[in-house]
């Protein structure tokens, strides 16, 4: 069934008319004409170059040298003229305003396609050597976090917090790494255990001891409010304006790092992901049909069981090109792959859905010798469409109908099939043998019915879903703190991605080493040991912490989990009153006055309205307080 709704029905690309190629020879047939009046355009039917252009390797196929080509429609040349001059400056307008570059409009032209069977000739994929499966032998959760999220990172984030903070206001947070250590334990924590508000983890009668004995609640938001990654003032206008997210730039590099570290697969998916947000940012995106579709885009590249194995957040065509060798000509899809695809080995399979998919793209990898399988629009491969019978034919034929042609260099094919709507295929490795069943739900007979399935549709449902699975499993437990700061949600989310990914690691490694099932932690248990791992590295309390004034006195500080009691002050009809004596007691540390007005040191006590009181030459708070003057 996720085959079947992202079917390609409709033609979404452009058509022939608008080709680059064309309107170049019709302005130099223009410019001839307006310096010789009587010069005529020679005829394009005798011209050898109107020849489909074939591969150099490509095979010799007499069925299709002998079709004749079709003639395209006279076009008025004047209006042709005005037409291309209006499409450039449509051009030069998305480029300053920073929108994705399409695909080449006349990609896929001049290609030769015949039904034939396809026989690719691949090569065979080395195994990559996971130097580190033997060390992870006795792993505890907290080793497989420690990939993406270690010492140095929190120790990055104290200092640069702690100088933000210092350059910003003049005060530092004086805050730690075990309190960083606490702020994400804590973050954790309440994923896994979500309140409607954040402050009810501190309310008398919900609390969470392990959050509100170790950090208090208005710590936890100042710490929140002033997480920082890098230093403000050492980053330079440049790399401020080439990398949109230098804020959390070093936060993402390291997980980028660890996601690196993991061994690549045969077969990965690539696809995009969206980070929810939907406060203010720049380069927020929208993209519909996801269920969060507002916030930043991150492609992904992931394995087939959801490990994430390499990221690309978006932030311009240009900025994705500049990353990519060779680069000039490419669309958006291209870039993309190109760029997941750095650190993938000869023989790896790609799965990729129809936002990547194109004839490009596939040219591109084949040099790497890598091979991309995906769903492609009908627009991208049309010259193939004409070889493939209509959309009316295959409903005619039934539930299951199929047809394949292969291009004639043989190295790629394209799959048509049948099933609630046409699906168009392509792929350099997957064709329409062999064929399996499955079961499909029938309307008119309201029943199941058993449906043939070509096998490159067998394998693309298969392989493609890891970026789903990563997906899914970081909702289960999302950290979401609501901020209206983009960088927030950026640091949540990439914690989030390395907590998915070391638990998908974690039972990996338990389900080879033949782990009983019930002894393999869930992702829930496992997020809570992590959380729990990360309080206790935060033993003390911090400068921030409130200290009573009792504290102060006896010189010590009072158990975890109770709190000192404010005492309240009587009214002035008690205080006043010839029942209520007053007894003064000397203290041996000063204390902030209680009088209304004061802010002077007391070395008394009224130990019958237990308040701290002054009694100064110039003013007597004890009488004044007691006497309401």
């Amino acid at each position: 069934m996720a085959i079947a709704n992202n079917s390609e029905v409709e033609d979404l690309s452009d058509g022939e008319d608008n080709d680059p190629a064309v309107d170049e020879v019709i302005l130099q047939d223009v410019d001839l004409m307006d310096e010789h009046p009587d010069f005529s355009p020679p005829d394009s039917s005798g011209d050898d170059s109107g020849e489909e252009y074939t591969p150099p390797d490509a095979a010799e196929d007499t069925d299709s040298e002998n079709e004749s080509q079709p003639n395209h429609p006279q076009v008025h040349r004047r209006g042709r003229k005005q037409q291309h001059i209006k499409n450039d400056e449509l051009d030069e307008e998305d480029q300053r305003h920073g929108e994705p570059r399409p695909e080449p409009r006349n990609a896929g032209r001049g290609e030769r396609w015949r039904s034939a069977p396809f026989r690719p000739n691949l090569v065979q994929f080395q195994d990559g050597d996971d130097g580190l499966k033997d060390e992870r032998t006795g792993w505890q959760p907290l080793d497989y976090v420690e990939q993406y999220i270690d010492s140095d990172l929190m120790k990055l984030i104290a200092d640069c917090t702690n100088a933000m903070s210092l350059g910003n206001s003049g005060r530092s947070l004086s805050t730690s790494v075990d309190e960083i250590y606490h702020f994400f334990g804590a973050a954790i924590l309440m994923s896994c255990v979500p309140y409607p508000q954040i402050r009810m983890f501190w309310s008398n009668a919900l609390q969470i001891p392990a959050i509100s004995n170790t950090m208090s609640r208005d710590r936890f938001f100042k710490l929140r409010s002033h997480l920082k990654v890098v230093i403000d003032y050492d980053v330079s206008e440049d790399k401020r304006e080439t990398n949109k997210f230098w804020k959390v730039r070093p936060f993402m590099d390291r997980i980028l790092t660890g996601c690196r570290l993991q061994v690549r697969p045969e077969c990965v998916s690539i696809d995009e992901q969206m980070i929810p947000f939907t406060g203010a940012c720049p380069f927020r995106q929208y993209v519909p049909l996801k269920p969060n579709p507002v916030g930043m885009k991150n492609f992904v590249l992931a394995s087939v069981d959801g490990l994430m194995l390499d990221f690309e957040v978006y932030q311009g065509s240009k900025t994705l090109a500049s990353k990519v060798q060779d680069s000039d000509g490419l669309g958006l899809g291209t870039l993309v792959i190109k760029r997941l695809s750095e650190t993938l080995t000869a023989g790896t399979q790609v799965y990729c859905d129809r936002f990547f998919t194109t004839i490009q793209a596939v040219d591109h990898m084949l040099k790497d010798d890598i091979y991309l399988t995906g769903t492609v629009m009908k627009g991208r491969v049309k010259q193939a469409m004409n070889k493939l019978p209509d959309d009316k034919t295959l409903k005619h034929q039934g539930r299951g109908a199929v047809s394949t042609v292969t291009r004639a260099d043989g190295k790629l094919c394209v799959v048509k099939w049948y099933d609630n709507k046409p699906v168009v295929m392509l792929s350099t490795v997957h064709s329409e043998k062999p064929e399996d069943t499955c079961q499909r739900w029938s309307k008119k007979g309201k029943k199941y019915v058993t449906v043939t399935r070509p096998s490159i549709v067998h394998k693309y449902n298969s392989k493609m879903g890891g970026v789903d699975m990563s997906d899914r499993m970081m909702s289960y437990y999302r950290m979401s703190v609501r901020t209206k700061k983009w960088t927030i949600r950026m640091l949540m989310h990439f914690m989030d991605l390395a907590l998915a990914n070391s638990w998908l690691l974690y039972r990996r490694d338990n389900q080879e080493n033949g782990t009983l099932r019930k002894s393999i932690m869930k992702f829930l248990e496992f997020r809570m040991v992590v959380a729990q791992v990360f309080l206790s590295k935060c033993d003390v309390l911090h400068e921030g912490a409130h200290v009573t004034e009792e504290e102060n006195e006896n010189g010590h500080l009072p158990p975890p989990g109770k709190k000192s009691r404010v005492a309240p002050i009587p009214h002035i009809s008690v205080r006043s009153s010839a029942a209520h004596l007053p007894e003064m007691v000397a203290l041996k540390n000063p204390m902030r006055c209680r009088a209304q007005g004061c802010t002077g040191k007391s070395r008394v006590r009224c130990m019958t309205c237990n308040v701290h009181l002054c009694l100064q030459s110039e003013r007597n708070c004890f009488a004044a307080f007691h006497t309401g003057q």
